[in-house]
């Protein structure tokens, strides 16, 4: 293999994880903040919650199995240095998943006096992975610094990302549901909106602090008008979403999409800002793509792998929400 291909690959293998991870953030983003809503919806509506996420939420998580496969097959020196610093959270947000995964199937044969149990352990498990992600996201920020400062900072990211999911969670309520469970949606949304801004406007403020090479990349001349887009076009979405909310439900439940659509766009926006600071960096100002890399040739045998599962899992994701799409329906275990 030729030192072209050794160069493109791990770009190529970055691109693939960066996506799969924003794919987890939207798809597993809406059902983690389904689980958080949970816990303050009324006991006639969490089975139309637990029904508009049912044939999709595990399979949703396949995109964070992909993202970390490709960062210890493609990146292991990244990997090795990233997952030692982030042992504590990411075990943590494990045992999270687990209780979401074990609430979610034994409430289904509960009986009616155990069934609060389980619905209360599965918005458990759902606030303590959420938490714990953007707790993992505050470190990686800061260069994995546990120090008092950067500790704070981590938590109160791990908060705002518990506001990003529930956001996205009642906009996928939203789109999914009708009546009083719609309404509630939208209050859920309106509450939901200006904590994910405030991370926003914290992780924006924050990265380029942290980083001389960052605040470099992002205000010198010209660079600082380029990238002037992706700071606007995020605030007009979130002052165009406060907007919508306050006129939904409209008449023939027309917009129903649009919440969702916009929240997904507000994530793409913060995607492309967060991957322009960090690149090429895989380890914050410390390990590049290409020095983490797996040598030229094992990277040519992943990237035949990944040519074949990543159609696979595209595929079958898009067949998934064509089948069920539309408004959710009874919930029922025949």
């Amino acid at each position: 293999m030729n030192g072209l291909e050794g160069n493109w690959l791990p770009v190529a293998f970055m691109g693939v994880m960066g996506l799969a991870m924003l794919f987890y953030a939207v798809l597993d983003g809406y059902d983690l903040g389904v689980g958080i809503l949970i816990g303050y919806a009324s006991d006639k509506n969490k089975d139309i919650m637990i029904a508009s996420i049912g044939p999709f939420w595990d399979a949703n998580e396949t995109w964070l199995v992909l993202g970390v496969g490709i960062l210890l097959t493609a990146f292991p020196m990244a990997q090795g240095i990233i997952l030692t610093a982030l042992y504590l959270p990411v075990t943590i947000m494990l045992c999270g998943l687990i209780l979401r995964g074990v609430a979610f199937d034994f409430r289904a044969k509960a009986k009616a006096q155990y069934k609060r149990f389980w619905d209360n352990t599965f918005h458990a498990g759902s606030i303590i992975a959420a938490f714990a992600q953007g707790f993992m996201l505050g470190q990686y920020i800061v260069g994995f610094n546990y120090g008092v400062a950067g500790t704070l900072f981590s938590l109160l990211i791990g908060s705002c990302l518990l506001a990003g999911y529930a956001l996205i969670g009642a906009c996928w309520l939203i789109l999914k549901t009708e009546g009083e469970l719609q309404k509630q949606a939208i209050r859920w949304a309106r509450a939901a909106l200006w904590g994910t801004a405030l991370g926003v406007i914290i992780v924006s403020i924050a990265t380029p602090l942290v980083s001389e090479r960052i605040f470099t990349k992002w205000f010198s001349f010209p660079n600082i008008l380029l990238l002037m887009p992706i700071p606007a076009v995020t605030g007009a979405l979130f002052l165009g979403m406060e907007l919508l909310l306050r006129r939904l439900p409209r008449a023939g439940d027309r917009w129903c999409w649009l919440p969702f659509a916009i929240t997904v766009a507000i994530y793409v926006m913060c995607f492309q800002g967060m991957a322009y600071s960090f690149f090429p960096y895989i380890v914050p100002d410390k390990l590049t793509i290409w020095q983490a890399a797996s040598a030229p040739e094992a990277l040519g045998m992943i990237f035949i792998g990944a040519v074949i599962v990543l159609p696979a899992i595209l595929c079958y994701t898009f067949f998934s929400y064509r089948v069920f799409r539309g408004k959710v329906r009874e919930l029922r275990y025949d």
